[in-house]
């Protein structure tokens, strides 16, 4: 059963292109149920973030045909037409990837510490949806060890380099001074109060919380010391905004253009810098488009990421080689995994001959035979039994030149003492 991925992110596509692929979390469990119903599929994760959606396997080589079509059916998208912005992995390849996502290499911010924590969320949610079996379990259980191991021993995380913290930056390109500014943060989930609880460390005194269930709004304002709205008050919050960050689970805008135009007219135009982070996006893309509005969706921190990246860079060169000793380890768990499963068989076949000639020889012991003759016959026996499958599979190894086979029965059987020289 070949471990294998496939995935989209913000390497590969644009925030255009990965919301239509995204899936929403109250949808986690259906999906994984679809999946894990197709033909020769056996283990499923999902991973999605705001900057990625990737699907974890163990599955057959048809199994894998099909996942890739049920994306593609699943979100009407025409098969190919896609394709340019998908990645595949399959066996160490997977491991690979993993790791390095799990450590913050592969992140939008190199070394942000978020992507752990939505790892093992997608672990939980497979585990609950019970989807989760014996080699993806390790895999990311494994995974969670290594990361952690590889941030602390390269320091990657050393310097804190997040989407609050490029938000901030990018305010006070635009503000300067941030100390009299009132911070909007609408959502309650876990980027949004990551963004609060940076911004209120650095200094942002006024800070209003606007999601849809009021309780979770209160639970977080309290936390911050700020003041707490449901979505419904949004035309009351928006002219208060001088920096406004959404990240909710919408499906759909929650902030129209008409909103932030009418907020405008009542801040005399006094301007406003929204950053959304949210995959679908929260607030229409034709906002950008108004005057005095500096919106920047999750794809433009980048650009100023950047700049904060040489240290962590640094330290990303330092963790390959770890990335390269956990991937060789986890490896070595599913080789022995496999020549476990292997010596298994090998056993359970050599035991069923064992018995069969066992049963026959005491037969012929009873009818009188003499013992050295049955007792050469059984072991004649055995012997034919035993060899007769491997025998086969080397002649027809060696008619189709499987050259890899060969060495490798070659290694196997010779005996030791007799290792060439």
């Amino acid at each position: 059963m070949p471990l294998f991925a496939i995935g989209i992110s913000h390497h590969t596509a644009p925030i255009e292109i990965r919301e239509k692929v995204a899936i929403p979390r109250t949808e986690y469990s259906a999906r994984v149920g679809q999946l894990c119903a197709l033909p020769g599929v056996e283990e499923v994760l999902i991973l999605g973030t705001c900057n990625r959606t990737e699907i974890y396997c163990l599955s057959s080589q048809a199994g894998k045909e099909l996942v890739l079509d049920w994306v593609h059916r699943t979100n009407a998208i025409p098969p190919g037409q896609f394709d340019k912005y998908f990645y595949a992995h399959e066996g160490d390849g997977v491991a690979r990837h993993l790791i390095r996502v799990a450590s913050g290499l592969d992140s939008l911010v190199l070394g942000e510490t978020q992507i752990l924590g939505q790892l093992k969320d997608a672990w939980q949610q497979a585990h609950d949806a019970g989807s989760l079996g014996t080699v993806l379990d390790r895999l990311f259980q494994h995974t969670f060890a290594s990361a952690k191991s590889i941030r602390t021993r390269s320091g990657i995380s050393d310097h804190p380099v997040s989407v609050a913290y490029t938000s901030v930056v990018l305010a006070r390109q635009i503000f300067g001074d941030l100390d009299s500014k009132t911070v909007v943060l609408v959502g309650a989930g876990e980027m949004v109060q990551l963004c609060g609880r940076y911004l209120r460390d650095h200094g942002i005194a006024n800070l209003l919380i606007l999601n849809r269930s009021r309780a979770k709004a209160e639970e977080l304002a309290e936390e911050l010391d700020a003041t707490a709205m449901t979505l419904d008050q949004m035309a009351e919050a928006l002219p208060r905004a001088d920096i406004l960050i959404s990240s909710t689970a919408s499906p759909q805008p929650v902030i129209r253009k008409a909103d932030v135009k009418a907020a405008l007219r009542l801040r005399r135009h006094r301007p406003m810098f929204l950053v959304d982070i949210a995959v679908p996006r929260d607030i229409e893309a034709e906002v950008a488009r108004l005057k005095d509005v500096y919106l920047y969706t999750i794809d433009d921190l980048q650009q100023v990421v950047d700049e904060n990246m040489q240290q962590r860079s640094e330290a990303a060169a330092l963790a390959l080689s770890d990335v390269d000793e956990a991937v060789n380890s986890f490896m070595r768990w599913l080789y022995g995994i496999r020549a476990g499963r292997t010596l298994k068989r090998i056993r359970d076949q050599s035991h069923e001959f064992e018995r069969e000639v066992t049963n026959r020889a005491l037969r012929r012991l009873e009818a009188g035979q003499e013992p050295a003759e049955v007792l050469q016959q059984m072991a004649n026996t055995l012997t034919n039994k035993i060899l007769h499958l491997p025998s086969k599979r080397l002649r027809e190894a060696a008619e189709d030149r499987d050259y890899e086979v060969l060495k490798a029965a070659d290694r196997i059987f010779r005996g030791e003492g007799n290792e060439e020289e």
